[in-house]
């Protein structure tokens, strides 16, 4: 029987993310004291949402999608908003349970897959928020026409994504300076395997998405594309810092859904 590439990413990374909470990994751990002190600052450090929700989250219906673990769902709730979590992972969504509860906070959390969102309803929500993770699905088109319909009409779309070519190159810099490129632009299923390092998650199965999938998708899903960032990394320590001085690990894009 021929393997369902889709079912086999999800469980695969459902799997990886549990075992990274167990290992105590840093992409799992929740947001701490200073953060909660001024959450806003954490979670709109653009003004994006604040921008794109009429100058105020507070009382906002936001989805945190592909967002478990004990930070991105509290500080939404912290701002004021009533938030929805959805993770694959049981693991990290556990995270967010446990600060919700230790901190008062209140939030709706659901099992299931960024590009099956069957349990909620359309036009459910003002805004979604997803950090990095439509690198862990094999098509980002299904992501997007499930935010499209899960989001009303004019609500907006934060979204955070692996650069294509981050993903092409090397984890590490090669002396004096040289970053190659190991991966084709056009290859097709999963990444082959790379050394531990900040830009990929060990155990995961990840996929390259060109700019035509991540950028065009959006506008074929509905979107008017309204403003785009590539965070820094330079100022960091170590490989990663290094790293990026030649390659723009991440893109942040704000969308807002047409009527």
């Amino acid at each position: 029987m021929e393997l369902d590439p889709r079912r086999t990413a999800i469980e695969r990374n459902r799997q990886a993310w549990n075992d990274l909470v167990a290992s105590g990994a840093a992409l799992t751990q929740p947001a701490g004291d200073t953060e909660f002190a001024e959450p806003l600052r954490a979670i709109d450090p653009d003004g994006w949402l604040r921008r794109g929700l009429g100058g105020s989250v507070v009382g906002k219906r936001v989805l945190c999608l592909a967002a478990g673990g004990g930070r991105q769902g509290p500080l939404h709730a912290a701002a004021g908003m009533e938030v929805t979590v959805v993770d694959v992972s049981e693991a990290m969504l556990e995270k967010d349970r446990v600060v919700a509860s230790n901190r008062g906070y209140r939030l709706r959390l659901c099992r299931a897959s960024m590009d099956d969102l069957s349990e909620l309803g359309d036009g459910e929500f003002d805004a979604v928020v997803q950090p990095v993770s439509t690198c862990y699905v094999p098509d980002v088109a299904p992501v997007y026409r499930e935010v499209a319909r899960v989001l009303r009409p004019g609500g907006v779309y934060v979204s955070q994504h692996k650069t294509p070519t981050s993903l092409q190159a090397a984890a590490k810099l090669e002396f004096p300076g040289r970053l190659s490129l190991e991966t084709p632009y056009y290859h097709d299923g999963p990444l082959p395997t790379a050394e531990p390092c900040r830009t990929r998650e060990p155990g995961t199965l990840e996929f390259l998405h060109r700019w035509e999938e991540l950028i065009g998708g959006l506008c074929r899903a509905g979107f008017v594309i309204e403003d785009l960032s590539e965070p820094s990394h330079t100022a960091e320590p170590g490989d990663h810092g290094r790293r990026s001085h030649f390659v723009a690990p991440y893109v942040r894009i704000l969308a807002r859904r047409t009527s």
